[in-house]
């Protein structure tokens, strides 16, 4: 986690994630980077796009100098000016790095661009293999010593496990283990009551401090975000695809409910055999 890429718009939902980009960022030594993107010349012509780039510019050097303090190095913050679409560019952006992670707000109005109106975080998820924290309202906390790891019936529900403990580790933080069941079948409740015991063994074997408990519900994500504000977690971590029982497939994803609903940031991680990439090229140079 070398690198973690941050879409700013400059407005204070955005910018709340740069202050958890930071959080983190000084627990891993990481580099935090910055980016705006602007619109295609043919969609706003290119004397807008230069005073756009202009005052873009000005705004990300008076953030610069404002949070690079904050940081373990201040040479560690930077910023990007991009053009495209922009969940293509910010995926693009953390794709060009090795080890990074992306955080973002799923909501953003400011002077400048309306930047996550819509689906674009959800977008920037779905177009990646790279972990995405979102975050939808309120402040950041200011460190992270609760992360709720909802375990459902799904394969792919395990795949959180390592990144989760990774961050756990880093911020000495417990880990609650949250096997949860749509179903009264028994197979099901022991398939899930495996996994998580799973989750368990791995988090023991990697020094990290852990709580289990195991919930019937018709909602996995009413379920994992009343359970979360109990705890009062600092972080939800959760795969961006998961057993589609009726209840949850007609409102949609799990991860499109937890973006939309959670008022804790969501940590969502796109299982490795279902990610989706296109082959878009990447330019822009770094301040």
């Amino acid at each position: 986690m070398k690198n973690i890429i941050v879409p700013i718009d400059f407005s204070d939902e955005s910018i709340n994630g740069l202050r958890m980009a930071i959080i983190i960022a000084n627990k891993f030594k990481s580099r935090v980077q910055m980016v705006y993107v602007q619109k295609l010349p043919s969609e706003v012509g290119r004397v807008g796009l230069d005073e756009e780039h202009k005052k873009v510019t000005q705004a990300f050097k008076k953030l610069t100098g404002e949070y690079a303090k904050k940081m373990h190095d201040s040479k560690m913050l930077d910023f990007i000016i991009k053009k495209g679409k922009i969940y293509r560019e910010v995926v693009n952006q953390a794709q060009a790095f090795e080890n990074s992670l992306v955080i973002c707000s799923t909501h953003g109005a400011s002077g400048f661009e309306e930047f996550f109106i819509g689906s674009n975080a959800f977008k920037i998820i779905s177009a990646s293999d790279i972990p995405v924290i979102t975050i939808r309202h309120g402040s950041v906390a200011r460190d992270i010593s609760t992360i709720v790891m909802p375990i459902d019936v799904s394969n792919d529900t395990r795949q959180k496990v390592p990144i989760t403990a990774l961050i756990a580790n880093a911020f000495n933080a417990e880990v609650h283990v949250l096997g949860l069941t749509t179903t009264n079948s028994e197979e099901v409740e022991s398939k899930v009551t495996s996994y998580c015991n799973q989750a368990c063994e791995y988090l023991k074997d990697h020094g990290v401090k852990f709580k289990f408990e195991t919930r019937k519900t018709s909602s996995i994500t009413t379920e994992t975000i009343e359970y979360a504000l109990d705890v009062k977690a600092d972080l939800v971590s959760i795969m961006t695809e998961q057993n589609e029982n009726l209840a949850d497939f007609v409102l949609g994803t799990l991860a499109q409910q937890m973006l939309n609903k959670s008022p804790i940031p969501v940590l969502s991680i796109t299982p490795k055999e279902i990610f989706i990439m296109g082959t878009f090229r990447t330019s822009g140079a770094p301040y």
